[in-house]
């Protein structure tokens, strides 16, 4: 018998999220039996997501988990005991178990790590770059925004697991790509992957003289992390039939009192915009497909990955803390 160790919701989250929200508790696992199941334990846990997915622990855990609720999470597992012939003992997945050390599971749940998966290549961006955000950063750019060459593109929380990803991306397309984040480390990070132009919105005079500095002729797409003030300025700057993809609210997640207005309908008519939010599993037939190119251009050197990682499954509440303080550079990682 396996004890695991687990998160649990100890308290819906009122305002900012605090580490007595969370508990740390022991379960007794059961024993395999004949039926297709297998054990893995936990090595990696992401804490930073994208599309609705972006910080999607804070939205998703009031609507859809009960206070002594495991936290929903997803993590890289090895599988150590297996009576399901398609997930042998050694083999890696990625699971979504939530915040525990060890789990079963018949399977269907499980994704096995692609085949061509480099012994080099970390197997914790398989929750990052070449995992869930990578996806949703590439289905979002390229069926959401519909880029094109010779486009330009603005992405906000830029230095983010989905941001970081979708300004790379853009650039193999052939873009302009304008990229924002909170701090000077951030913007050094941007422009060391390949970001046009960079700035740090949090020590910016005027936001609006920051975006039009970026690109005086506006803008063709705009990959919307953030919501609240950032969106209801930057879609001002939006050229004529530009596109938006709404892949997140960071700005408003926190918010004990929803923010009010100022009200869009005005830009979209004139300037005959498409704003379309979306969640990255509308495309789960073609995982794949993202996956396989996605690798590949991390084989390549043409997509560049950082991880912040946490080291110890007990400060999982830190680190996620600490990710909704923007604290975190690229993807935030807690190792087990």
């Amino acid at each position: 018998m396996v004890t695991a160790k687990v998160w649990v919701l100890k308290k819906h989250f009122e305002g900012f999220p605090k580490t007595s929200d969370f508990e740390l508790k022991k379960i007794e696992l059961p024993d395999l039996k004949d039926g297709g199941k297998c054990t893995a334990t936990c090595f990696y846990f992401f804490l930073r997501l994208s599309a609705i997915f972006c910080l999607y622990y804070r939205p998703y855990s009031q609507r859809d988990m009960k206070e002594g609720d495991i936290m929903i999470g997803t993590q890289v597992a090895r599988i150590v005991e297996s009576k399901n012939p398609a997930f042998t003992v050694g083999t890696f997945v990625v699971a979504s178990g939530g915040w525990r050390t060890h789990l079963i599971s018949d399977g269907k749940d499980l994704q096995l790590l692609p085949s061509s998966w480099p012994e080099s290549l970390p197997k914790s961006l398989a929750l990052g770059t070449v995992g869930m955000p990578g996806v949703t950063a590439y289905f979002g750019l390229l069926e959401v925004c519909k880029v094109k060459p010779g486009e330009t593109v603005l992405v906000n929380a830029a230095a983010g697991a989905v941001g970081s990803v979708v300004g790379q991306l853009a650039k193999i397309v052939g873009c302009k790509v304008v990229g924002c984040a909170g701090s000077d480390d951030k913007v050094a990070y941007l422009k060391k992957i390949g970001f046009d132009e960079a700035f740090n919105y949090k020590t910016v005079t005027s936001l609006d003289e920051a975006l039009r500095k970026a690109s005086p002729d506006g803008y063709d797409c705009f990959f919307d992390n953030v919501g609240g003030e950032f969106a209801s300025i930057a879609i001002n700057q939006m050229k004529k039939y530009g596109r938006i993809a709404v892949c997140g609210a960071i700005s408003q997640y926190n918010d004990s009192v929803p923010q009010q207005g100022p009200y869009l309908q005005v830009p979209m008519i004139f300037k005959e915009l498409r704003m379309e939010g979306f969640i990255v599993t509308r495309w789960n037939n073609r995982r794949k497909e993202a996956l396989k190119a996605l690798l590949k251009w991390v084989v390549e050197g043409k997509v560049k990955c950082h991880e912040q990682v946490t080291e110890g499954f007990e400060n999982m509440p830190a680190a996620f803390i600490g990710m909704l303080r923007g604290e975190n550079l690229g993807k935030a990682i807690v190792k087990v």
